[in-house]
């Protein structure tokens, strides 16, 4: 049985994009598409509404194949060492949701499909997801299917955000995105861009990829598919 592969980058903005870009057309060259995770505010008073260079270059990346995935709201408000949406209650969730909903249909970068900052959502912001219309959640560990109830499991092997960027671990994630592969796993690879600025993480994010398609992961993304149900 054959794996798969699904990469990931966020913390795109003005001064990161260029980054991602590069980034980008290396994937290019190998047939993988990237999910482009986007929070419509950050920090250092960053919005997207405002930056029409980043959405332009992300509307034309969703156009050859990549995804938009929602990763946030505002960053920036978040208090110190805790992500986003990690301990939100419903009501708070579906407010935040519905907030950057309405950023990201303004700005023609819509999606279904939801990854919290580092992967963290509370029970609350999970309840929070369908009422706010979405349709898949990439967590931690899993991918869960909003509609259908079904997960498909496999954890996030990630550098930046959050996530140590150190050679130890840059080394840990090549080798366990090989291992995962060849038992015909769920490869799932995220990058902040700011550190494809930095040759190690940047290279460590290449390598594994190569491993994983070498040991025969298919490319995805982060997407949720409408089933259709057809009349009997």
């Amino acid at each position: 049985m054959s794996g798969r592969l699904i990469v990931s980058v966020s913390g795109i903005r003005n001064d990161t994009r260029e980054l991602a870009a590069e980034f980008a057309r290396e994937l290019d060259g190998r047939g993988v598409a990237l999910s482009l995770l986007v929070a419509p505010r950050l920090k250092d008073k960053y919005r997207l509404t405002q930056d029409e260079d980043t959405q332009d270059w992300l509307r034309s990346r969703r156009e050859r194949g990549d995804a938009i995935v929602l990763h946030g709201y505002d960053q920036a408000a978040t208090k110190r060492r805790r992500a986003e949406f990690a301990t939100l209650p419903r009501h708070e969730a579906r407010l935040r949701l519905m907030a950057a909903d309405r950023v990201m249909e303004q700005t023609g970068l819509r999606t279904r499909t939801f990854a919290a900052p580092r992967w963290l959502a509370s029970p609350g912001a999970v309840a929070a997801l369908p009422e706010a219309g979405f349709r898949m959640l990439a967590g931690v560990s899993a991918i869960h299917d909003l509609e259908s109830g079904s997960v498909v499991r496999g954890r996030v092997y990630g550098i930046g955000e959050g996530i140590t960027a150190e050679p130890w671990w840059c080394r840990a994630l090549v080798i366990g995105a090989g291992r995962t592969a060849r038992r015909g796993g769920l490869v799932r690879l995220a990058v902040s861009a700011k550190q494809l600025g930095r040759s190690g993480p940047r290279q460590a994010m290449l390598d594994a990829v190569d491993l994983a398609l070498y040991n025969g992961a298919t490319p995805g993304v982060y997407e949720h598919v409408r089933r259709v149900h057809r009349a009997a």
